[in-house]
């Protein structure tokens, strides 16, 4: 079975203009006192990207996911403090530039289902609201693999569907991110989540890593913006030739920052599924596009917290949402997947196996918020991140300590 990267590409040949954000991904030894006086690997920033080091210089040691686990807040700021963001150039993500992507299909890696396997080698190349807060980070003892290998059979095909027009209040929560690698547009899915030091005030979005890095040796992506219930009132369905404003109701909102899972950052071939994979996730702050005014949350009316450390025997159905737009859909639709309980699919047996769907989504629901019900209400517990080559399978990661702490420390960032 192949697994491929859901990001769908849109090569336009247009200009870049200024919206820079760069994480370091190199990460060095660093003797930081813990509560446990272990060391941990702390990130730096002192190095490209990637795991070789200048000449002369001391070998570059990225760290593993569980020295991360172990991060300070102190940690995570090192980690993301040569993050230079400057706001999107308003008006560049026009009209036309949104109807004439053109899906581009991505590379392909091999990883069977069902069967155990063995990491694979790291790559070089290039969305019902609540204001419930997230579930705190736990301590939890490492896992010895499961015999399977953490796979499980595939799961039933399921069809996406589309939302009807217009939205449903608490669908207004997804949306469509763009974004500029290069000289190439790119289109990815996200979800207004819940920010836990501002309770009704969230202007955080959710969405997968590959969205928002070029992984290893990348880049940050850039000209990173967010617009919430595209197309909710059908503007741009069927072929109609609706505006912009009738298209994004509640306008675009540009990154303001962002945290990219280290992880990913540091191993991934963007191209390709592979054990970087399973901490496939992003978040970013945003700004009004008015300049001030009301929170993303308030605007939209609502947001979904994000369940980590979610027993599996208790998500016991998922439902997806995201804008595919590689064939046989178009990207103007928001469409979604209603599926049981997750199957697992596991590349590194060390990390969390993926949640599974047997969802036929395609290129472009990248990064789409995966919903599941505690407690009554609806909880976000994965994204989109990787899929089948025949389109009958999609995987997102499964959010443990890692993912907590990411949010933890972008909620608490306000600069």
């Amino acid at each position: 079975m192949s697994s491929i990267s859901r990001t769908t590409r849109a090569a336009l040949g247009a200009s870049v203009v200024a919206l820079t954000m760069v994480l370091a991904s190199a990460c060095g030894p660093d003797n930081s006192d813990s509560s446990n006086g272990a060391q941990t690997a702390a990130p730096t920033t002192a190095a490209a990207a990637g795991d070789t080091a200048k000449p002369g210089a001391a070998p570059i040691k990225l760290p593993t996911v569980d020295e991360i686990k172990k991060w300070k807040p102190e940690d995570w700021e090192k980690w993301a403090q040569a993050n230079v963001i400057t706001p999107a150039v308003k008006g560049y993500w026009d009209l036309q530039k949104i109807l004439k992507a053109k899906p581009v299909k991505p590379g392909l890696g091999n990883q069977p289902t069902g069967q155990p396997t063995a990491p694979a080698p790291t790559g070089a190349a290039p969305a019902q609201p609540t204001s419930q807060a997230p579930a705190q980070p736990t301590s939890q003892a490492p896992v010895q693999p499961p015999a399977d290998g953490g796979n499980d059979p595939k799961p039933s095909l399921i069809q996406m569907k589309p939302v009807p027009h217009p939205f449903a209040k608490n669908l207004n929560v997804n949306g469509k991110l763009f974004f500029m690698d290069g000289n190439q547009e790119y289109v990815c899915s996200g979800t207004v989540i819940s920010d836990p030091a501002n309770p009704g005030k969230s202007n955080l979005v959710w969405t997968a890593s590959h969205c928002l890095h070029g992984g290893k040796g990348g880049k940050s992506h850039t000209d990173i913006v967010f617009a919430p219930a595209f197309n909710s009132n059908g503007a741009l369905s069927g072929g109609k030739q609706g505006s912009l404003a009738q298209a994004e109701p509640f306008g675009e909102w540009g990154a303001t920052a962002g945290i990219v899972s280290p992880t990913w950052a540091g191993e991934a071939d963007p191209e390709s599924g592979g054990p970087w994979s399973q901490y496939d996730f992003g978040i970013i702050r945003v700004a009004n596009p008015d300049g001030g005014g009301k929170s993303l949350e308030e605007t939209v009316g609502g947001s979904v917290p994000v369940w980590f450390n979610a027993p599996r025997d208790q998500i016991t159905a998922v439902s997806s949402y995201g804008y595919p737009a590689a064939k046989p859909f178009d990207g103007m639709e928001l469409d979604h997947c209603d599926g049981p309980k997750p199957a697992r699919r596991t590349i590194d047996p060390s990390r969390p196996a993926m949640l599974t769907s047997g969802c036929n989504g395609t290129g472009g629901d990248s990064g789409g918020g995966w919903f599941a019900m505690k407690d009554g209400k609806q909880v976000l517990v994965s994204d989109t991140s990787i899929g089948g080559e025949d389109n009958t399978w999609e995987a997102g990661p499964y959010l443990d300590d890692v993912a907590a702490k990411a949010l933890d420390y972008i909620s608490k960032k306000t600069k």
